[in-house]
C-alpha cells in the first residue's frame, strides 16, 4: 500500500501540485463548491496512478487544485464508496495522499438521510462523532511510517474545526444540527427496522461514506470536520419510497449554506 501512495504523490507533484493547505472531499449533489475554486489542474481520477474511479452518475471524477479564499486547496469532486465495489483501502487512499502532499486539515461532506425527526429536509448536520457499521480501513498490516497500530478515536471530529464551523453558522443564522452519524455500505436504503435500530442506537443521520476516511485521518494525525446535507427523512412509520431526484433536489438547496460555512473557514485556518 505504501508504495502506492508514494507513487500516487509524486505523479501529483510532478503535475504541478505543491503543499496543498486544506483537503476538501465534495460528496452527493454537493460539487458546486468547485465553482469557487481558482482551479490550477484539474486531474481525473483515471490518471492518477492507484486512484479509484467514480462510477456514480451524478458524482464527478477528478482531483482539483487551486485556490480557495488565499488557500491552496485540494478537492476531491467526487468520492469512492464500498458498495461500488471498493475495499476501504482503496476508497481512504487519496485521503493518504492529500496528506503526504501537506494539506493541514481536512473537510469532509455528505449527504444522509435523517434518522433525528427534528432534522428537516435541506438543512446541515455537523458531525460530533459517528458509527461505524463500514470495513475499517486500518484492517490489514499497519502503515507505521504514517500512523499508530491502534489509533485513538475519542475525539474523531476535531473540537477546534467545529467550534469555528458552529461560530460560523451562528454568525451567518445557517441552521446547523450537531449530531452522529452513521455508516451503513448500502447501495439499497434500510428498511424500517433498520430506521429504529439505528435511533435506538443514537444516530442522528445514516449515509454510506465518510467514516472510512475520517478514521484514515485520525490514524495520521490530520485534523477533520465533517458535515452532512440532511436530503430526506427516515421516519420508520411513515417512510415514502426513495426518490433520488428529491435527494439530489435538497442536496442542492442546502448547498449554498454549506459553500457558506466552508468559505469562511477556509478563511480563518
Amino acid at each position: 500500500m505504501m508504495e502506492k501512495i508514494l507513487e500516487a504523490v509524486e505523479f501529483l507533484k510532478k503535475q504541478g501540485i505543491d503543499r496543498p493547505e486544506l483537503g476538501i472531499i465534495l460528496g452527493t449533489g454537493l460539487g458546486k463548491m468547485v465553482d469557487d475554486i481558482k482551479i490550477e489542474k484539474k486531474i481525473f481520477y483515471e490518471e492518477i496512478p492507484h486512484f479509484p474511479i467514480s462510477t456514480v452518475e451524478f458524482h464527478h471524477g477528478a482531483l482539483v487544485y487551486g485556490d480557495l479564499g488565499g488557500k491552496k486547496v485540494l478537492a476531491m469532486w467526487g468520492r469512492f464508496h464500498v458498495y461500488e465495489g471498493y475495499t476501504t483501502q482503496q476508497i481512504t487512499l487519496p485521503v493518504r495522499v492529500m496528506k503526504m502532499l501537506g494539506i493541514k486539515h481536512l473537510i469532509v461532506s455528505n449527504a444522509g438521510g435523517a434518522l433525528n425527526l427534528d432534522y428537516e429536509k435541506g438543512s446541515l448536520m455537523l458531525l460530533t462523532d459517528h458509527i461505524n457499521f463500514l470495513p475499517n480501513p486500518l484492517i490489514g498490516p499497519n502503515l507505521d511510517d504514517l500512523g499508530p497500530r491502534f489509533p485513538d478515536m475519542s475525539k474523531p471530529y476535531s473540537p477546534y474545526l467545529n467550534e469555528k464551523i458552529i461560530r460560523i453558522a451562528r454568525e451567518k443564522g445557517i441552521t446547523l444540527h450537531q449530531g452522529v452519524y452513521v455508516a451503513l455500505t448500502g447501495p439499497n436504503l434500510e428498511t424500517r427496522a433498520e430506521y429504529r435500530f439505528l435511533r435506538k442506537a443514537g444516530a442522528d443521520v445514516v449515509g454510506m461514506s465518510t467514516t472510512p476516511e475520517v478514521i484514515v485521518a485520525n490514524h495520521m494525525g490530520l485534523p477533520v470536520a465533517a458535515l452532512s446535507v440532511v436530503t430526506d427523512e427516515c421516519d420508520p412509520d411513515n417512510l415514502e419510497q426513495c426518490d433520488i431526484s428529491k435527494i439530489l433536489y435538497y442536496a442542492a438547496r442546502a448547498e449554498k449554506d454549506l459553500i457558506t460555512i466552508i468559505l469562511e473557514l477556509v478563511k480563518e485556518l
